[in-house]
C-alpha cells in the first residue's frame, strides 16, 4: 500500500504543474487542488486491498479527466464515505424502536404508544416551524458516542492543548486513532453565507477581528464556526444564532471608523429560515480547530468543498451547518445516482449545502490535525503565520 501511495505522490506533484492547467492563477491553484483531491479520495476509495493497476489507471485518470469530471467523482467519492458516516452514527445514536415496542407491550401501559411516537419523541408529536421535530435519540454524552465511533471505523477527533511552539496556538484537533489517506477527518461546522449576504457576518465589515473561526471556499462561500463551538450533548433544533464577545480597547478613544463599523455591523440573529435539527454530538465537526503548521512541520490534511444535497434528509442532523437565508443552497442536477451542479436542461434540480471537510492527505494516527491556512500575502499575517508554500499563498487569493 505504501508503494501505491508513493506512486499517488509523485503523480500529484506532476500534474500540479502541468500547463494544461488554466492560466489564471486563482483558477489553477483551485484546478490544482481538485486534481489532489481526485487522486486522494480515489485512493481511498480503492481500500487497502488496491492493486498497482488500480493505481495507476487512476493516475491516468487525473492526467486526462476534465475538472467537471474531476469534481463530480470528488463529490462522489466524499459522499460515499458521508454516508457511510451517518449510517454508522444513526446505530450509535437512534434508538431500537421495536425493542421500545415490546417493552411498552409488556409492561401494559395504560397509553400504547406507537412505533412513530417513539422515533419521533412523545414532546414532540406536534412540531410547529419554531419548535421542528426532534427526534428521540440514546442518552450518550459526546465523549461516550465518539468513543462508539471510533471503535467502529478506527479513529475519531479530539481537542487538547496544540503541539504548535508559539502561544497563540491554544487549543489543537487531534486524530485519536488512525486512518488512511484520503479518508474525510472532520467536517468544517458553523453558518454559511453567500456572497449576497456577507454584510450580515458579525462584526460586518471588519468580520475576522474578533473572529477566527471563519473560512472561504473558492466559490466565495464564508462559513462561520464560532458559532458552533465545542458542539453540544443532545440533537436539537440549531439556527446558529449567537451573540459574540466584543472586545473594546478602553485605552484609545472610538474613533470615526469604528464608530462607522458599529453602524454597519449587524449580529446574527437566526439562520432567517426553519431552525435545522442537527445532531451536536457530532464527534467529527471539529475541523475549525486545526491549527496551520509551524516552520518546519507539514500540513497532513487539506480542505475539500463538498456539496451535500439536502434531498439526503436521513442524512441531514449529522452534517453540522444551517445557512443564513438560501446562501447555501443551489440547484443540482441528478446524474446516475448521485447530484451535481451543471448548466444543463436536463434532469431533475435539487438543492445542496455548500459546505466543507477535512480530508487527509496521508496516513494518520494519533496526531494533531494541520491545515494550510493559505493566508493572504497581500495582508498583514500573524506573527506566528509561516507560509507552507508562498506561491500558493499568491494564487489562492490572486
Amino acid at each position: 500500500m505504501a508503494a501505491l501511495f508513493n506512486k499517488f505522490q509523485q503523480a500529484v506533484g506532476v500534474l500540479a504543474k502541468s500547463t494544461t492547467f488554466a492560466k489564471n492563477p486563482r483558477q489553477l491553484q483551485f484546478e490544482a487542488d481538485i486534481n489532489k483531491l481526485f487522486m486522494y479520495t480515489s485512493y481511498n476509495r480503492l481500500g487497502r486491498k488496491a492493486e498497482e493497476t488500480d493505481a495507476e489507471e487512476i493516475i491516468e485518470m487525473a492526467g486526462k479527466a476534465s475538472l467537471s469530471e474531476q469534481q463530480k467523482q470528488v463529490q462522489e467519492n466524499i459522499h460515499y464515505q458521508v454516508e457511510n458516516f451517518c449510517s454508522l452514527m444513526d446505530g450509535i445514536l437512534l434508538p431500537d424502536v421495536r425493542k421500545q415496542e415490546s417493552v411498552s407491550q409488556s409492561t401494559s401501559p395504560p397509553r400504547r404508544r406507537s412505533g412513530l411516537t417513539f422515533a419521533i419523541g412523545g414532546n414532540n408529536a406536534f412540531p410547529t416551524s419554531d419548535k421542528p421535530l426532534v427526534p428521540e435519540t440514546k442518552p450518550l454524552t459526546l465523549a461516550e458516542v465518539s468513543q462508539r465511533l471510533m471503535d467502529q471505523i478506527g479513529y475519531t477527533l479530539e481537542i487538547k492543548p496544540s503541539v504548535i511552539p508559539h502561544k497563540d496556538a491554544g487549543q489543537g484537533c487531534f486524530i485519536k486513532g488512525e486512518a488512511d489517506v484520503g479518508t474525510v477527518l472532520a467536517f468544517y461546522p458553523g453558518v454559511i453565507y453567500s456572497p449576497a449576504f456577507y454584510r450580515y457576518i458579525p462584526g460586518y465589515p471588519k468580520v475576522d477581528s474578533q473572529n477566527s473561526y471563519l473560512i472561504t471556499r473558492y466559490d466565495g462561500t464564508v462559513i462561520n464556526a464560532q458559532p458552533w463551538g465545542l458542539g453540544g450533548e443532545s440533537r436539537e433544533a440549531w439556527t446558529g444564532s449567537y451573540k459574540p464577545a466584543v472586545k473594546t480597547d478602553t485605552k484609545t478613544a472610538e474613533n470615526g471608523s469604528d464608530r462607522l463599523w458599529k453602524a454597519l455591523s449587524k449580529p446574527l440573529e437566526g439562520s432567517g429560515k426553519v431552525k435545522e435539527v442537527l445532531e451536536r454530538r457530532n464527534p467529527l465537526a471539529f475541523g475549525h480547530l486545526a491549527n496551520h503548521p509551524a516552520k518546519e512541520m507539514t500540513p497532513n490534511v487539506m480542505i475539500c468543498p463538498y456539496d451535500f444535497p439536502l434531498m439526503e434528509k436521513d442524512l441531514r442532523p449529522y452534517i453540522p451547518n444551517v445557512c443564513f437565508g438560501d446562501s447555501g443552497e443551489v440547484k443540482m442536477k441528478r446524474f446516475g445516482s448521485f447530484w451535481f451542479r451543471t448548466g444543463g436542461k436536463n434532469g431533475l434540480d435539487a438543492p445542496v449545502l455548500k459546505t466543507l471537510v477535512l480530508v487527509a492527505t496521508r496516513a494518520l494516527r494519533d496526531e494533531e490535525l494541520l491545515l494550510n491556512y493559505r493566508l493572504s500575502n497581500s495582508k498583514r499575517r500573524p506573527d506566528w503565520y509561516t507560509p507552507v508554500n508562498e506561491e500558493e499563498d499568491r494564487r489562492r487569493w490572486s
